[in-house]
């Protein structure tokens, strides 16, 4: 007989304020314990083995698909924020599972073609309530992903749900308008929405700007969108360079440029930790509970890093995000959008099987949603390719995207 007895579950050496993976408040719908997994080792599992994590190999980051084969896409992202917000929950000894949990499905409500696509996507459902990307991805995990055979969604524990939705501050403030699928859901599960997040859901939030803000850089300079030379005016990026050419003279650009992503990351990352602990030495949070409570976020950057981090926001907005290529990408994308919900809303084109438009039939998703709401989970699902794919099939003319 096999005895799990001696399994690690990870749970030693944790801080008092540490989300505890054996006082996990439960999930939606009851499940027995794994003897061999702590439940958020099982919903970073769920996470991975979801059509929604594999469909974000096919979802633009920046640049949409078959542009380059090196450039980043919504799951090389964010994999790359789930190594960073693991490394920021050991050293501050919370949950690493957690942490990475939240990290892998950060981004699964993103549509295809980026933030073109969800602003497009926005517009679209103006009159039914809007597209949110961080509420669409509450909904991909409690409702549209249909694989198990006892419920809909992936059945999370309440503490990476909750981190899913309040990974970036409390929702229910005053003048919020909370989208109506947290909401909903919140009323069949109190996600405490007017509290912070635990400390592991605000490592894998500032593990995002800490990633997007060093990648987006690469990604940049590989698409020749600025040059090195730009890097000399902004701060965190020149002094980087400078001790790089000082130290390794005639090294390559190709190298240069990785000493500056990863050393940014090193600084950026050394900062959250030194901030964090002494925000939490200032706090003393005895429980996941005190950090929910206590008014001010725990893990963030030092006043002195976050105008660093702000100076590359504004940099990459600049250069990057309003060039003129990307902007033409962004609009010729938001027209294949656009496009694609007038077919499907006006049954000009018929969506697969699973997604009838016709109440008496489909699935329990379909039948509980309002027509526009189910169109616009059907495309806000869909990779680049595949959007590009049903562009061609129902129109003349797509329009290029790169």
């Amino acid at each position: 007989m096999n005895s799990f007895e001696n399994v690690s579950y990870g749970r030693e050496g944790l801080a008092d304020y540490a989300t505890k993976a054996d006082k996990t408040r439960g999930r939606l719908f009851p499940e027995a314990a794994s003897p061999t997994r702590t439940p958020f080792q099982r919903d970073r599992d769920r996470i991975i083995h979801s059509t929604a994590f594999r469909r974000l190999k096919h979802k633009t980051q920046v640049f949409v698909h078959h542009v380059g084969d090196h450039y980043r896409t919504r799951l090389t992202h964010s994999i790359e924020v789930a190594q960073i917000a693991r490394s920021l929950a050991r050293a501050l000894r919370a949950d690493e599972d957690l942490a990475e949990a939240l990290a892998l499905s950060h981004d699964f409500g993103h549509t295809p073609f980026g933030h073109a696509g969800e602003d497009a996507l926005d517009e679209m459902m103006r009159d039914h309530g809007g597209f949110d990307h961080n509420a669409q991805s509450l909904r991909i995990v409690t409702s549209l992903e249909r694989q198990y055979a006892d419920f809909d969604g992936l059945n999370l524990s309440w503490e990476t749900l909750e981190g899913l939705v309040k990974h970036n501050g409390p929702v229910m403030s005053e003048g919020t308008n909370v989208p109506m699928a947290i909401v909903e859901f919140n009323s069949l599960l109190d996600l405490e929405l007017h509290t912070h997040s635990g400390v592991e859901a605000q490592c894998a939030a500032i593990a995002d700007d800490i990633a997007y803000n060093a990648h987006d850089l690469d990604d940049g300079l590989r698409a020749g969108l600025f040059t090195l030379g730009d890097l000399e005016y902004l701060p965190i990026a020149s002094d980087t360079l400078s001790k790089v050419r000082e130290t390794h003279p005639g090294l390559d650009e190709h190298r240069i440029v990785h000493e500056i992503v990863r050393r940014q990351i090193t600084e950026m990352v050394e900062d959250v930790i030194t901030e964090a602990q002494s925000r939490l030495e200032s706090v003393k949070p005895q429980s996941a509970e005190d950090v929910r409570e206590c008014g001010m976020p725990l893990v963030c950057f030092s006043s002195q890093m976050t105008v660093k981090e702000k100076q590359i926001k504004a940099f990459l907005h600049k250069h990057m995000y309003r060039a003129p290529g990307v902007m033409v990408m962004r609009e010729n994308a938001a027209i294949i959008i656009s496009n694609l919900f007038e077919a499907y809303i006006t049954r000009q084109a018929e969506m697969p099987d699973g997604w009838d438009l016709n109440p008496e039939g489909g699935n329990m998703v379909t039948q509980q949603a309002e027509e526009p709401r189910i169109v616009a989970d059907f495309i806000a699902g869909m990779t680049d390719r595949y959007a590009i794919q049903e562009h061609q099939r129902m129109f003349d003319v797509t329009p290029e995207l790169g």
